[in-house]
This record gives structure tokens, sequence and C-alpha cells, in this order.
């Protein structure tokens, strides 16, 4: 059986997002420290503040920010991992 491309994504993308979920835990369970930054210490990346064009009746703007820290990129190789083994 050949595997989808589709399936690949989504589970990078759930991966991704349980490890920022699980980042985010972190940091309001824990206090400050050592460990805690490790962890939760992220790095944006993106079009910061948004691409703007501003026409005569119409406004368009256009960006991304992408957020990652260390458990996301964690949940990130345990979705390629997963999707290994399906």
């Amino acid at each position: 059986m050949r595997k989808s491309p589709w399936i690949l994504i989504t589970c990078v993308v759930v991966g991704g997002l349980f490890g920022s979920l699980l980042g985010e835990i972190l940091l309001a369970a824990f206090k400050p420290g050592v460990i805690q930054n490790v962890f939760t210490q992220s790095v944006s990346v993106g079009i910061d503040p948004p691409f703007k064009v501003g026409l005569w009746m119409l406004t368009i703007s256009a960006g991304f920010t992408l957020k990652m820290n260390l458990l996301t990129f964690i949940g990130i190789l345990l979705g390629v991992f997963v999707y290994k083994q399906i």
C-alpha cells in the first residue's frame, strides 16, 4: 500500500501541535528555571508585521509566523515516526 503525502503532513502538523501544547503546559505548570527555559524558549520565523496592500476600498494583508520550541520539534519527529510505523 502506498502512503499518501497528506498523511505525512497530518502526522507532522498534529505532532507539532501536540509538542507546542505540551510546551505551554510546562510553561504554566513549572516555576521558571533552566529546564523550563530549555523546553519552552521558542524561535519565531515568519513575516511580522504582515504584508499589507492598501487599495482604495480594500485592504489585503497576508503573513505567517512559525513559532517553534524544542518540544514542538520533538512532536514533529514523533509525527514522522508514527507515519513510518503506519
